[in-house]
């Protein structure tokens, strides 16, 4: 008995043997193919001797299923491929990030695309961005003109490149665009409301709009207060209008455009017709962190002026990111009716600066 014991014993002793060399060579094999793929292995400090130079030292920690991971020390940044992330079971499967969900220059669709097709006029005073100036306006005091608003994509068929994609693409923009007193007490004095909906076309270094937009301009609150009875002369200024507008770049660094606009529905003294050109300097693509100089300068005709209208003209500098957006600081200058259509019949002569963001 006592011997059949022990030959059962040993039989379960060379098993488990048997068993943890399998497990040996599984590990090993696993090492060998991160080896095969050209995974870097170095020697333990531990190990250096004679004249062998000190290489960097990797650990090996074991992963699930006996798989074999190498890690760089903690005083190493990690090796890590962007487009893998860590698995988190509380959040499903793991993620993979995409950086371009077309293939090379193929067109697809895209929801919420990067970038825009057709940018605004960077020189425009009724562009939808985030914007304040600070000016003094000729013989009269001095103002900050303030814009709240932006412009994003919704929908787009082609290339998936955000600084100059192509294919078209459906955006919606909205933007206050608020006059203040530049003085202690900073009175509101009037606020035009935009909002509408582009829709782009970009091909080569051309770029298409066709757009609808509603305008309409309000009085102050504050100005009301302060000027008993004026809303008794107030302005209901309201433009209803169908754009089409293009847009080409001669040379990466050079815009061109000009669009024309017919107002379906109009009151408060607006008349059908608007036109606008202009032309943008600064260098094409991301800039970093040092930027790069701009120059804009913008026309606007009206047909309630008889076709007269203003000018206004940009230059500083320019910060350019990834995906197209666009800081701008610099000098503003402004020449002919009021940029602020509750008194669109005045003329104005703006002399300041400026901070100009564009999505």
């Amino acid at each position: 008995m006592f011997l059949r014991r022990s030959f059962v014993t040993w039989l379960c002793a060379l098993a488990l043997v048997a068993r943890a060399g399998s497990a040996w060579v599984e590990v090993s094999a696993a090492q060998d193919d991160w080896l095969g793929a050209g995974v870097p292995v170095y020697a333990s400090p531990n190990k250096v001797s004679g004249n062998e130079a000190a290489a960097p030292a990797y650990q090996l920690a074991q992963g699930p299923e006996l798989e074999t991971w190498i890690a760089p020390p903690v005083e190493r940044s990690q090796w890590v491929d962007a487009n893998v992330y860590v698995s988190e079971p509380a959040w499903g499967d793991v993620p993979i990030a995409q950086s371009s969900p077309c293939p090379s220059d193929a067109w697809c669709w895209q929801v919420l695309p990067d970038g825009l097709i057709y940018r605004s006029y960077q020189a425009g005073v009724h562009e939808p961005r985030l914007a304040i100036v600070a000016f003094h306006e000729s013989g009269s005091e001095s103002f900050w003109d303030g814009t709240l608003g932006g412009r994003v994509g919704l929908l787009r068929y082609g290339t998936s490149g955000p600084l100059y994609p192509q294919g078209w693409q459906v955006d919606v923009e909205a933007a206050a665009m608020v006059r203040l007193t530049l003085d202690e007490i900073r009175d509101f004095e009037s606020a035009d409301y935009r909002v509408g909906v582009p829709i782009t076309y970009g091909i080569d270094n051309w770029q298409f709009k066709f757009a609808v937009y509603h305008l309409s301009s309000h009085l102050g609150d504050e100005f009301a207060l302060a000027h008993p009875g004026s809303l008794d002369h107030r302005i209901n200024y309201v433009r209803d209008a169908i754009v089409l507008g293009a847009s080409v770049f001669p040379h990466p660094v050079w815009r061109l455009y000009s669009e024309a606009a017919y107002a379906v529905n109009v009151d408060g003294g607006a008349e059908p017709w608007e036109l606008q050109f202009g032309t943008e300097l600064s260098q094409p693509g991301p800039t970093g962190s040092q930027g790069t100089p701009f120059w804009a300068i913008n026309g606007h005709l009206r047909e309630e002026h008889e076709f007269g209208g203003d000018v206004s003209t940009q230059l500083g500098w320019l910060w350019r990111g990834h995906s197209g957006q666009v800081m701008r600081m610099g000098f503003h200058y402004f020449n002919g009716k009021s940029s602020q259509y509750q008194v669109f019949d005045e003329s104005e002569e703006q002399i300041g600066a400026g901070l100009w963001y564009d999505f």
